[in-house]
């Protein structure tokens, strides 16, 4: 187990555990001391010699009852634990290689947002799905969205059933059927504008359906698809539709909130602004 004054030091392979990940990335302390107890046997009296605090205080961080919000704190903890520059980043810190980034600049860098890509939706299927077991926000930019909510076996329709729990507020922004982005859409896919407004239609009534029993809003957006966009809480699947893919065949890029990155926060603006513009419908 080692004296409180033997440094902690796990392997950099074990701060690729996505649970230790999102820990880091949602800046979880507690959750990052009790995974340090568990992989290096660490007792809490280390932990605090290590990282600057008492005892006491690293008690209360693992036992929820008191959280880390300052810089210089999130800095101890990274060198206390001997931290990876992978692993901080992930706690919005430079690397040690470049702890002074010189100029006006920023290094992005040091603020990842991206945990993870997949090659497609179908990848990410399984993820997306353990997210929004227990969400309490659901938005989504889609063209259709009969993949991902509008039909029974949908990816995400199981999940806004929670066996008596509250289920999650659903916003939906689908392409208007009517209007020349939707042509457009139609003629980059090789499909029948028919075809393509048919669907979408098809999914506002499933949702219609759904909106009965749930909080749903459905909106009509009428400029040319770009982003396709789940987001469950603070965290975001971002694909993209392009003329040579639907939105599921392109690769899907898992977003985390950070407290500097620029991706989570400019994607749910984007989404934000897009709902004030569209036309609700549901």
């Amino acid at each position: 187990m080692g004296t409180a004054l033997e440094p902690i030091k796990l392997p950099d392979l074990a701060w690729q555990n996505e649970e230790v990940r999102r820990a880091l990335g949602e800046r979880d302390v507690a959750a990052v001391f009790r995974y340090v107890q568990h992989h290096s046997g660490a007792s809490q009296a280390r932990i605090a010699v290590q990282v600057g605090m008492t005892q006491g205080r690293v008690n209360e961080i693992v036992n929820g009852r008191r959280l880390v919000t300052k810089i210089d704190v999130f800095e101890r903890i990274a060198d206390g634990l001997n931290l990876p520059d992978g692993a901080r980043r992930l706690l919005g810190l430079a690397p040690r290689s470049d702890c002074r980034m010189s100029g006006s600049a920023f290094d992005l860098a040091a603020f990842p947002e991206i945990v993870r890509v997949y090659s497609d939706q179908a990848s990410a299927a399984a993820e997306i799905q353990r997210a929004a077991r227990s969400a309490a926000e659901l938005d989504i930019l889609a063209v259709r969205g009969l993949g991902l909510l509008a039909l029974r076996d949908s990816l995400l329709r199981q999940h806004m059933d929670r066996d008596g729990d509250t289920a999650p507020r659903l916003r939906v922004l689908l392409l208007d059927p009517n209007s020349p982005a939707a042509e457009w859409r139609a003629a980059e896919i090789g499909e029948s504008t028919e075809s393509l407004a048919g669907g979408i239609r098809l999914a506002e009534a499933r949702l219609r359906e759904l909106a009965k029993h749930r909080q749903v809003e459905v909106y009509r957006y009428s400029t040319v698809p770009v982003w396709r966009i789940i987001r469950l809480d603070r965290t975001v699947f971002v694909g993209s539709f392009d003329v040579d893919w639907e939105g599921h065949e392109s690769a899907t890029y898992k977003v985390l909130a950070t407290p500097h990155g620029p991706l989570y926060r400019g994607w749910r603006r984007q989404f934000d602004v897009m709902v004030e513009d569209a036309e609700r419908v549901i």
